[in-house]
């Protein structure tokens, strides 16, 4: 498995003083130099964390792959065509949300996001969808021309250590499973930590891991290198 490092907490920590400090930039080398395989920012319709300017330099500055979190949003889809990341991750927003709250219902608004994704595709932008890991969101998943789902694994997370835990375990798996039965590559990521990551080698054939929370929370003590190469360790 590879592990792609969200540094969106970074900007979120530069924001609440308004200065440059700080910097999401420095981050993101920091994280490819301490095993890292991408770089995931969210660059929300609000902006409260990552802004324009940041997906600007860092399409620029990165050494690996930048993949872009995104909402189904024409002003955003510009910046992607525009910037061309590497990969895109499309995910459902919610002004109100303090966090991404669940996955994308691809099901329910089939024809919508095959629509918005096709020009990303058309550019050579890689294309993943975060849904939860049902099989009617992965059947739905497959049939947009997406290479990827990227499962939300917030479930399994807070259930982690619970009675719940394996039920929850089992959809990821069962989830994956089908998902590469029907051609697509399979990511995972949202509240994965260094206790519950573990259990990811479980699910056979992980392309890539996207964490952010726990290892910028972990650096706040430790320092970001040793972070980073933590759950990178902890993944292989």
């Amino acid at each position: 498995m590879l592990l792609g490092v969200n540094i969106d907490h970074i900007a979120t920590l530069r924001n609440a003083r308004g200065g440059a400090e700080p910097d999401p930039i420095i981050a993101a080398d920091i994280c490819e130099r301490n095993g890292a395989t991408s770089i995931t920012t969210h660059l929300r319709e609000d902006r409260r964390h990552i802004k324009d300017q940041d997906v600007y330099t860092l399409i620029k500055t990165l050494k690996t792959r930048l993949n872009l979190e995104m909402a189904m949003a024409d002003d955003i889809q510009k910046i992607a065509l525009e910037i061309k990341p590497h990969s895109i991750c499309l995910v459902p927003e919610k002004r109100q949300e303090v966090t991404t709250e669940g996955g994308l219902d691809v099901a329910g608004q089939l024809d919508k996001v095959t629509e918005f994704i096709k020009p990303l595709l058309d550019n050579g932008i890689v294309v993943s969808l975060f849904i939860d890991p049902t099989i009617e969101q992965v059947q739905a998943s497959a049939k947009t021309g997406a290479q990827f789902i990227e499962m939300h694994t917030g479930t399994y997370s807070q259930a982690f250590g619970t009675e719940n835990e394996e039920k929850e375990f089992q959809n990821l798996k069962n989830a994956a499973i089908i998902a590469q039965n029907a051609g697509l590559k399979v990511n995972a990521g949202h509240g994965l930590n260094y206790e519950n990551v573990s259990r990811m080698h479980e699910i056979p054939n992980l392309y890539e891991l996207n964490i952010g929370h726990s290892i910028i929370s972990r650096a706040v003590f430790t320092g970001l290198p040793e972070a980073v190469r933590k759950m990178a360790d902890l993944i292989k």
